[in-house]
């Protein structure tokens, strides 16, 4: 739960007071939708009395608070503890117009908040942890501003008969009129304000300030009869839902005095000669030439004055309009049709102000304020059937752009987070409400052909990864995106450009590791490890590699060399020669290095009748490779090995193979498993060199 409201007492120089017993009550309340105990105590250690803080949970609890308070309101919004920060902003804005809003944001998201809020009616947007100076500061602003607006909505004293005489509007002397503009402490109340915004200016380099027009406006005043105005907000919903609300309205002080006609007048000149002429309100001189008419519709010199204040006020509309300032246009429109109703301006002066109202909220991009002041300037009947027309074209493009761009976002987010064909949240759902919303638009194709070219990533993936039905599938995705032939085309030729550049990376990892083993004496073993093995996956991979050649001479040199080693030791060394006779050795250099073997198995027979003794009691067949099966490739592999004295093969390896790398591993695995009935010799058990070969035929 939030803490108690902040009861501190507020110092005497803080916000204004409306009197000197009130000196203790604070001037405004502060409503803090809010969950955090933290937030509230530094709320209130920065305000230090200058507002009484009412805490609640819910936003609808402040609002209920909102409407019966007696007192100024400001609406204070912990963003934290508000899931739909915007809606809430707006359902304030509809059911509590008067009432000032002011939003905290986390730091890190102050930006993120302001640019949501942008176009709101939010008076600042404020970080947490809380800033005290900004915060005094932007305070100060909003407790001056609920003030103002508070006295301005108040019902003016009834009137006696005896006060609608020409007495009650006499110009004020000067001591009295200065006494009225001065605070008890003696300063002017303009230079107190011009302290306010001065603050405020020093303050705002750390948050957003929105424009005056989305601030509250004030009522008119009580009695002012309503003529001929500027558009007018749309009504909100009676649920608080937020709605797209138009320019407030701009009323004109159209009320009458009475008195005599040439005492009317007179006031009236002193009015123009003092540039007083339509405020402040109830002493100028467009009301005093108003009352003079109505009281005299004869009157050539008051019909005359309001045509003199009609020029004036004609100039300030032309030069607020120019300078953007619309809320100042309409209200000086509004005067302007007060002083000249049947003017011929009035329907151009309507036009430009709808035109330009419309023009700022399509560039700021709130579509559905353009709309409410379309379907408004249609009610005003002064805009013709084409500019109408094109302010519905205008709003429809506006409309379909920032659906356009709202979709687009989602597209390119879920190709960057790889989410392309989920069925309820991917690129590909998206892709299908933007073709349907915007078919032709610049910005659809453009991502079309983004989410292609996503799609044949995929599927450049799925190639390399040798995932043939991957590939084929999202192929078919990238032709299904609109991805032309030529694009297809350009796809797989680069496709087959990777492939022979990872081949080729491939062929020089491989060559360079079987060097490797070779410098370090590994020919044949570790089995999955050496320099044979490296090269028979060359030999699988690349066997056009144009290296492949010397690097099996230089391999075929080492096993001749360690084959003469072997048997200088007395050691066997067929295995060593069958790998040299593999890779390609020179057969004298085989020949010469047996020869020097033969002496010591004189006494024995030679391999072929060892061989021939040989008895088999187990054969496992060989299984065809099913690459080899399904490209209808034959073969065989003539493989060397020795049968050792318990009649199983060891030292197996491939002298030949055709076609090479391709039936090696079936015939290796195959011989494994055989089993021979031990060879006795002079009775003992020998070891036999075997070398047999391997036929891989189709099937009939």
């Amino acid at each position: 739960m939030a803490s108690a409201p902040s009861t501190a007492p507020r110092s005497s120089d803080s916000a204004p007071q409306t009197s000197a017993s009130a000196s203790s009550q604070p001037a405004v309340e502060v409503t803090a939708v809010t969950t955090r105990d933290d937030f509230l105590l530094e709320l209130g250690e920065t305000l230090d009395g200058q507002a009484a803080v009412r805490p609640v949970d819910t936003l609808e609890a402040a609002l209920e608070g909102l409407a019966s308070g007696k007192r100024a309101q400001l609406l204070v919004i912990d963003a934290r503890a508000v899931p739909n920060l915007r809606a809430a902003v707006d359902a304030a804005a509809a059911r509590a117009p008067r009432t000032l809003v002011l939003v905290f944001a986390e730091g890190a998201a102050e930006k993120q908040v302001g640019a949501a809020l942008k176009g709101s009616k939010v008076f600042a947007v404020l970080p947490t942890p809380v800033d005290p100076p900004k915060t005094q500061a932007v305070f100060e602003g909003a407790i001056a501003e609920a003030l103002a607006a508070r006295a301005a909505a108040a019902p003016p004293r009834a009137a006696s008969a005896g006060d609608l005489s020409i007495g009650a509007f006499r110009a004020p002397s000067a001591s009295a009129s200065d006494s009225g503009r001065k605070g008890p402490d003696g300063k002017s109340k303009l230079l107190l304000a011009a302290a306010a915004l001065t603050a405020l200016a020093a303050a705002g380099g750390g948050f957003w300030y929105f424009t005056r027009s989305n601030a509250p406006a004030a009522p008119a005043p009580a009695g002012a009869s309503s003529g001929p105005s500027a558009p007018a907000a749309a009504t909100a919903p009676a649920n608080g839902a937020p709605a797209a609300e138009a320019a407030p309205a701009a009323l004109a002080d159209t009320s009458i005095v009475e008195g005599k006609v040439d005492e009317l007048l007179e006031k009236a000149r002193l009015a123009m000669h003092e540039r007083r002429f339509t405020e402040p309100s109830g002493d100028n001189a467009l009301l005093y030439y108003r009352s003079a008419a109505a009281a005299d519709g004869g009157n050539a010199e008051a019909r005359d004055g309001l045509q003199r204040v009609a020029a004036v006020l004609a100039g300030r509309f032309d030069e607020a309009l120019s300078g953007g300032r619309f809320d100042e246009a309409a209200q000086t429109l509004a005067n302007f049709k007060a002083a000249t109703p049947q003017d011929a301006r009035v329907p151009g002066f309507e036009r430009r102000l709808y035109a330009a109202e419309i023009a700022k909220a399509l560039a700021e991009g709130t579509v559905e304020r353009a709309a409410a002041l379309l379907h408004q300037a249609q009610q005003a009947g002064t805009s013709t059937p084409e500019q109408l027309a094109k302010w519905r074209a205008d709003i429809a493009r506006h409309a379909e752009d920032a659906k356009v761009t709202r979709l687009a976002g989602l597209i390119a987010d879920r190709i960057r987070d790889g989410k392309l064909t989920d069925p309820d949240d991917s690129a590909k759902s998206y892709m299908a409400q933007l073709l349907t919303a915007a078919p032709a638009n610049p910005t659809t194709q453009h991502t079309l052909h983004d989410l292609g070219s996503a799609y044949l990533r995929k599927a450049r993936e799925a190639a390399l990864a040798k995932n043939t039905a991957d590939e084929e599938r999202w192929l078919s995705e990238a032709r299904g995106a609109g991805m032309k032939a030529a694009d297809i085309s350009a796809f797989q030729r680069d496709l087959t450009s990777t492939r022979l550049k990872a081949t080729q990376a491939e062929s020089e990892r491989n060559l360079q590791a079987a060097r490797d083993r070779m410098r370090d004496g590994r020919l044949s073993d570790p089995a999955q490890d050496s320099a044979a093995f490296y090269l028979t996956q060359l030999q699988a991979s690349d066997p056009n590699n144009p290296a492949l050649a010397d690097a099996g001479h230089e391999l075929a040199a080492k096993f001749l060399d360690r084959a003469r080693t072997a048997v200088a030791a007395g050691k066997p060394a067929d295995a060593d020669l069958a790998q040299a006779r593999r890779w390609g050795a020179d057969p004298k250099d085989l020949q010469a290095v047996q020869q020097q073997a033969a002496p010591k198995n004189a006494g024995m027979p030679d391999a072929a009748t060892l061989a021939a003794s040989l008895k088999r009691l187990r054969t496992t067949p060989p299984d065809y490779p099913e690459s080899a099966l399904a490209q209808h490739v034959a073969g065989s592999v003539t493989v060397q090995f020795t049968v050792d004295v318990n009649g199983d093969p060891r030292d197996i390896h491939v002298i030949e193979a055709t076609p090479p790398g391709v039936f090696d591993r079936a015939a290796l695995t195959a011989i494994k498993h055989w089993r021979y009935a031990p060879l006795i010799v002079n009775g003992t058990a020998v070891e036999v060199p075997v070398k047999t070969l391997v036929r891989f035929e189709l099937p009939k």
